[in-house]
């Protein structure tokens, strides 16, 4: 069966490199926030740009969870996100105190429509948390535009988007704060979890690094309530080797994805969306077809490892319906669940597998 996704095919494409990080940071004796932490910090941050401040924690709902305190956001304030979003992303939301609305989505870019930012805004409303969905940047300038005539803070989701741009300006460095899950089938994956805070200001970065350890401050006093989220040492030096490699791998996505598109142009399925100006970073490749199910069922009896993402949008689940403002008003978002399919998307994917899921989607039509 070929994978949608293989993080294995990553470590083995980097074994050299994360083996020897991986026995530095054990040799080293110091396991939890050390120096593997402080240098990948410093890393990410460049690798964004220039003045931005990086603050390593457990993984991505936490981020979520801990830019929203950071603003001081917490009960009863609402953050207006989309509902096709993986589960973590309201998960984080909630985990912080506040309350989901959701909007509904852009079918072309599949990432959170602006008009249905502007039709949610409410008393309650305090941010906007716009998701990069797949590796496609959404749409910032309009979203902040719409933040700043609103007062709204503005958090972006780049779990999914390690490295896309929007004119040359990488996703993550457009709003004030934005979070990063580093679980191992990102684009910057780790082998555990973890997860990463971009911020603009080191104000910010330095309440965030208190809150990810019990609100600490260098005396081991907690001055604020905090949470136990802090990043390893031994995920640190695997995203050290493996953000070295990030544009490149992101590359040979695009460069898989171009494939599948030139492949499938003609058939009656829709493309993921590019804009020229923008870089998908190529998280996922996903088509809509009409015939949904029949082409899983078929692609799955030729050893294709497709999938959905998601079978459900996140107001569709059991432990959100009902409950949610915005969720009986997203007919985009339920229009596209009807018609999602995942294709295989790796770095690692050979030319040989490649042409056995294109022949494979070839034949079904």
């Amino acid at each position: 069966m070929i994978p949608f996704g293989d993080p294995s095919a990553s470590y083995q494409a980097h074994k050299m490199e994360v083996d020897e990080a991986i026995q530095r940071v054990l040799d080293s004796g110091w396991y939890v926030l050390g120096k593997e932490v402080n240098t990948f910090e410093e890393e990410f941050a460049s690798f964004h740009g220039k003045n931005l401040h990086a603050v390593g924690v457990a993984n991505g709902t936490d981020a979520i969870a801990l830019c929203l305190r950071s603003l001081g956001l917490g009960l009863d304030d609402e953050v207006i996100t989309p509902s096709h979003t993986a589960v973590a992303t309201i998960a984080g939301i909630e985990q912080a105190g506040c309350s989901p609305v959701f909007a509904d989505i852009d079918l072309a870019s599949r990432c959170i429509d602006p008009r249905s930012i502007e039709e949610r805004i409410g008393p309650k409303t305090r941010a906007i948390m716009p998701v990069h969905i797949y590796g496609q940047p959404a749409a910032m300038h309009k979203i902040l535009e719409i933040g700043k005539a609103n007062q709204l803070e503005v958090i972006e989701d780049c779990s999914q988007a390690h490295g896309a741009e929007i004119n040359g300006q990488k996703v993550g460095t457009f709003a004030k704060l934005s979070a990063f899950s580093c679980y191992p089938t990102k684009n910057l994956g780790g082998t555990g979890d973890g997860g990463v805070i971009l911020c603009r200001s080191r104000d910010l970065a330095d309440k965030i690094k208190s809150l990810r350890q019990y609100g600490w401050n260098e005396h081991r006093e907690s001055t604020i309530t905090g949470f136990n989220s802090r990043l390893d040492e031994i995920q640190a030096a695997i995203l050290k080797v493996k953000l070295r490699h990030l544009s490149d791998d992101n590359e040979k996505r695009r460069l898989i994805a171009q494939r599948y598109n030139h492949a499938f142009q003609d058939l009656p399925i829709t493309l993921p969306y590019q804009k020229t100006n923008e870089m998908h970073a190529m998280h996922l490749y996903v088509i809509e077809c009409e015939r949904r199910d029949e082409l899983l069922k078929h692609l799955r009896s030729k050893g294709i490892g497709a999938s959905l993402h998601y079978a459900l949008a996140v107001h569709q689940h059991a432990a959100y319906a009902n409950r949610i403002r915005g969720a009986d008003e997203l007919p985009m978002t339920e229009h596209f669940y009807q018609k999602n399919l995942t294709l295989p998307m790796f770095p690692e994917l050979t030319d040989s597998c490649i042409e056995k899921v294109i022949t494979a989607v070839q034949n079904f039509f």
